[in-house]
């Protein structure tokens, strides 16, 4: 069944035989204490292991989906594969990243492949147009992010988290003052490069053209892979090394503006790819609501969040591109699924309740663990506009329900089952 293009295949297989060793690998040498690599440039700890272990499980899923994906589509574009295992490699470093430099070097070479899969369709001025407009976005936020580690080192003298850690335990950092000011700039960088690299308000406007243009299985990779490590990143550098009140209510402001934006976009849309893309938006705002309460309960919810997260996604993505036979694309084109393939109808749905948080499914679990961090920190309003949002997005989920059991479709299309 997958023997097309033989080159494609066997890459792919082999690839997934590297993903499943290297898992098994990582488990079983899961530390007990922490040990530092490199001259203290990396780290390895039990959360390493658990977002590494989980990251290779994503990318595991992701190319299971490509064995179909490219027999479907003809793809003999082998080298895809390769670049997803390079970010792979690249995201698996950036989350033991210890050092502002090994970040950076970690984070660089994940955009770089990102921006190569972007336009791998070679034969779609789409796929182009999305591996053009994240290159050159990417490559300013790129920028911003060097800028302000690069501010941070000329203030400071040091990169290493554990010894900038030290310096900024009991510091105020504030925007007046000679030395203060130049490390609120360079941290405030920071952030910036990091929020437009996990596609947060108000540094998310790449992220609709860049997953629509994309190739499905890209899109997927896009949506699932740089949460984990971009998130464990942060959890480090603002958690544990550049804590301070200042970042929480940036943080909280980037979470209220990407549930609020992430709903109301996302009930216009009627591309399912750019649903998504609000989607995941607006769960970027849920997750951080677990991140910008700096507390362990806070910590413990974003890690549940994640993982809940992109199980609900490779099970939305491994759909769509079951669908993908049909070049189904609008939300319309899914009128009257449930006569014409029951079992994916259902599976659908079953997707969707989670994802609107529908209790007592999983999707509802970790957004009450989210919630409920913020009311222990004291986020009252954070909390009450998540519930409020959640509220708003079960219309554009069950939309998908109502469309696929009650609409009838202007033209009936048929499933292979």
């Amino acid at each position: 069944k997958y023997d097309y293009p033989p080159l494609v295949c066997n890459v792919s297989w082999l690839g997934l035989l590297s993903v499943l060793i290297t898992i098994l690998l990582v488990a079983s040498s899961t530390p007990l204490t922490v040990a530092n690599l490199f001259y203290n440039t990396l780290i390895i700890d039990n959360f390493t292991y658990f977002c590494q272990i989980f990251l290779l499980v994503s990318t595991a899923s992701t190319i299971v989906m490509c064995l179909g994906y490219f027999k479907e589509e003809s793809l003999n574009a082998f080298e895809s594969i390769v670049l997803i295992l390079l970010s792979t490699c690249s995201m698996l470093f950036m989350i033991s990243a210890y050092d502002l430099i090994a970040m950076y070097l970690a984070i660089e070479l994940q955009s770089l492949c990102f921006y190569v899969i972007a336009a791998s369709k070679r034969d779609s001025e789409f796929s182009t147009e999305a591996g053009l407009k994240y290159f050159i976005l990417g490559a300013f936020s790129s920028g911003i992010l060097l800028f302000g580690c690069s501010m941070i080192y000329g203030f400071t003298g040091v990169t290493n988290f554990e010894e900038l850690a030290k310096i900024f335990t009991g510091y105020e950092i504030t925007l007046f003052g000679a030395q203060s000011s130049g490390i609120f700039m360079g941290i405030l960088f920071i952030a910036v490069g990091f929020l437009f690299k996990i596609t947060a308000v108000p540094f998310h406007m790449w992220a609709p053209d860049v997953y629509e243009g994309s190739p499905t299985l890209v899109t997927a990779f896009f949506s699932i892979a740089p949460k984990i490590s971009i998130l464990a990143n942060m959890v480090r550098v603002f958690i544990y090394s550049f804590y301070d009140p200042t970042w929480q209510q940036l943080f909280f402001f980037c979470s209220i503006a990407s549930m609020i934006l992430g709903a109301l976009a996302a009930m216009a849309q009627n591309k399912v790819k750019r649903l998504l893309a609000y989607s995941s938006i607006g769960h970027v705002g849920y997750l951080f609501i677990g991140f910008s309460c700096g507390t362990i309960e806070g910590i413990q919810s974003l890690l549940i969040g994640v993982f809940i997260y992109v199980l609900m996604t490779i099970n939305v993505f491994a759909i769509v591109l079951a669908l993908r036979q049909n070049r189904f694309k609008y939300i319309a084109d899914l009128g009257a699924l449930a006569k014409t393939n029951p079992i994916l109808a259902i599976t659908l749905s079953i997707t969707m309740f989670p994802y609107a948080g529908i209790p007592p499914l999983a999707g509802f679990r970790s957004k009450f663990y989210l919630f409920f961090a913020a009311l222990g920190c004291g986020a009252y309003l954070l909390a009450l506009i998540g519930v409020v949002t959640s509220v708003i997005s079960c219309f554009y989920y069950i939309r998908f329900v109502k469309i696929m059991y009650f609409d009838t479709p202007k033209k009936w299309i048929l499933y292979k089952p």
